[in-house]
């Protein structure tokens, strides 16, 4: 079983893409990301081509060395069209279809479907979002059979939001391991996990914050189990963005949102969060403040690190006499996703 070291769970939206296309090549050769369509409540059928088509071409772009792409939020009036129109970018791109033990028949199906005529695999997706349940097990049993042996599979568990509250996420995932994979002839298997908080204002109210990684703490606790999969599970996380947020339907045209927003910077063991400001007159003050917080801490990784940090250096360093350079809402995700994947990629055994 061999697999990418690094799976990002990411939404199909222009900050994600962005990120991984400004990513360093020996970074983005060892990154497959498990793409995520936004719920589109209400799309006809008749539509749905040129909605996954406005979503996916930029990925599909940005995926030279693969991944998968889902529609986790799919409604059923809309299987076979979603079906039909990923499924071009499955047979002549490099994403894989996912299906899971939790969806409809029909879009299993489908998903199994494309990855027979497209002859390069399929993504298996288990989410475990509290304790796990056997009857899973028992699902993925059936739907790997319907699959058959000739299709390649990889294993992605799922575990959803993995934060301080949730301190037997390693177990679960250890219990969940130890079911499905005698279950198949596994390609890779990578064990996901959300550990970005949904930030507040409350929680920035004294400029920043900092959030353990849990996720990260359960990765290591399954890897020291000594299990015989354990050195060859991979390493997936939802990015700098909340597990909630794939879940966010398009909004075009909205307009105003909170006059604040968030640098993020990753380190071994937390997420630092420092408020910055969308508008008002001390906005270009407070954002270049927030970034030189960043440089002058004992973690940062220095400038030339990654794109990320580039970025915020030059941020940090620009001058109070311009408002260039110091961001908005999807540059600050971009800056965010750049450094963190780039560190979690060099953090990684093997990288």
């Amino acid at each position: 079983m061999s697999g990418p070291l690094y799976v990002p769970v990411l939404p199909t939206r222009p900050h994600a893409v962005g990120a991984c296309r400004r990513l360093w090549p020996d970074v983005r050769a060892a990154i497959r990301p498990l793409w995520n369509l936004p719920p589109l409540p209400g799309a006809a059928p008749e539509t749905l081509t040129s909605l996954v088509g406005k979503y996916v071409d930029p990925v599909s772009a940005a995926s030279r060395h693969g991944g998968w792409i889902d529609a986790p939020f799919g409604e059923d009036a809309q299987t076979a069209a979603l079906a039909e129109a990923l499924s071009v970018y499955c047979e002549w791109g490099r994403l894989l279809p996912v299906t899971g033990p939790e969806r409809t028949e029909a879009q299993q199906a489908a998903a199994v479907e494309t990855a027979r005529r497209c002859l390069r695999g399929l993504g298996v997706r288990v989410r475990v979002t509290g304790e796990w349940d056997d009857h899973l097990g028992e699902y993925v049993r059936d739907l790997l059979a319907r699959t058959g042996p000739e299709v390649p599979v990889d294993l992605l568990l799922d575990m959803g939001a993995v934060l301080d509250g949730r301190p037997d996420a390693g177990k679960e995932a250890l219990r969940a391991l130890d079911a499905l994979m005698p279950l198949a002839v596994w390609r890779s298997a990578a064990l996901l996990g959300g550990g970005f908080p949904r930030v507040t204002a409350d929680m920035l109210e004294d400029g920043s914050c900092e959030w353990s990684r849990a996720e990260w703490r359960m990765w290591h606790e399954v890897r020291a189990t000594g299990s015989a999969y354990a050195p060859l599970l991979g390493y997936g996380d939802y990015g700098v963005q909340p597990s909630s947020a794939l879940a966010q339907a398009p909004a075009p045209g909205r307009k105003g949102g909170p006059p604040w927003g968030v640098l993020r910077y990753t380190t071994d063991s937390s997420y630092l969060l420092f408020k910055v400001l969308t508008r008002g007159s001390d906005r270009i003050a407070v954002n270049r403040s927030a970034a030189r917080r960043i440089i002058e801490l004992p973690e940062f990784r220095g400038a030339g690190a990654g794109q990320g940090e580039e970025w915020v250096s030059d941020c940090a360093n620009g001058p109070l006499s311009t408002s260039e350079g110091v961001g908005g809402p999807a540059e600050w995700l971009r800056a965010g996703n750049l450094q963190h994947m780039t560190y979690v990629v060099r953090s990684l055994p093997g990288a």
